[in-house]
């Protein structure tokens, strides 16, 4: 009987993506052995969701054998962890960033790509990895080949992009994530300070999030600064005592109105 050696992963990382990937990984059939952090207490617990048995916190003791090595940790450290760990002909060396070029392995290997996984990660929450669209580049057609074969095992939408595609995608991102769930730790202070429970908005939320499985985002807005009702909106700043919430509301009101107006009149242009 012929039996297939299972790859052997370091993850260089151990913060929330990479926990969600490294589970991903495992389940999935990898060997994961090694797990590189510079906190001792997060290697040591995606040890425990991997089956993982060796840890460490110096990146000159990385396992110099293994076939991948997956890097996810902050863009600022990056650079300089890459050029520190063993260099292997043969393995293959990945990073996750939305926002970091391909480039950043030209000068120091010879296989390399990027495998992001576009989601917002906390280590304690539970994702759907098949769900998650998984955005790959690779060095060559052999790694993007290698890539697309590895994406599959764990999501049902591996898509490739390059860097420059990447980039835009990761600033996508931040403005319907990051930036949205600012918006609403901006509106839980708000009611709490009015003793109301932001639970109040969660069946708003939802049904704003799920109008956008049947409409486009600029055909399911609605409120005050799509039809510019200055008197509503003069109504809530006066309300806003923080002068950059002030802003905030002036410049996405503004925006909003804009962008509406500019979707009808191209809507009817497509029309006439």
């Amino acid at each position: 009987m012929v039996t297939t050696r299972k790859e052997r992963v370091v993850f260089i990382g151990a913060g929330n993506l990479a926990t969600h990937l490294a589970t991903a990984l495992h389940g999935a059939g990898y060997d994961i052995v090694q797990i590189f952090s510079r906190t001792d207490t997060s290697a040591r617990q995606l040890t425990e969701r991997t089956g993982c048995s060796l840890t460490t916190t110096r990146i000159e003791e990385v396992c110099p054998d293994a076939d991948i090595y997956i890097f996810s940790v902050s863009d600022a450290a990056l650079g300089e962890l890459i050029a520190r760990v063993p260099v292997r002909d043969e393995a293959l060396y990945l990073h996750t960033a939305g926002s970091i070029p391909l480039s950043v392995f030209s000068t120091v290997c010879r296989r390399y790509g990027v495998f992001y996984p576009l989601q917002t990660f906390s280590k304690n929450r539970a994702v759907t990895f098949a769900e998650i669209p998984l955005f790959i580049e690779g060095s060559s057609p052999e790694v993007t080949a290698t890539l697309r074969e590895m994406g599959e095992r764990i999501s049902r939408q591996v898509i490739e992009a390059t860097s420059e595609q990447r980039r835009h995608l990761h600033l996508a991102a931040v403005f319907a994530c990051n930036f949205t769930n600012h918006l609403y730790a901006i509106a839980a202070d708000l009611l709490a300070r009015q003793q109301l429970p932001f639970e109040a908005l969660r069946s708003l939320i939802r049904e704003t999030a799920a109008k956008i499985e049947t409409l486009s985002p600029a055909e399911a807005q609605t409120g005050p600064a799509v039809r510019y009702d200055k008197n509503v909106m003069q109504k809530h700043l006066d309300l806003l005592d923080d002068p950059d919430e002030k802003e905030i509301y002036r410049l996405l009101s503004r925006h909003i109105h804009q962008f509406a107006t500019s979707h009808t009149q191209s809507q009817s242009a497509q029309h006439e």
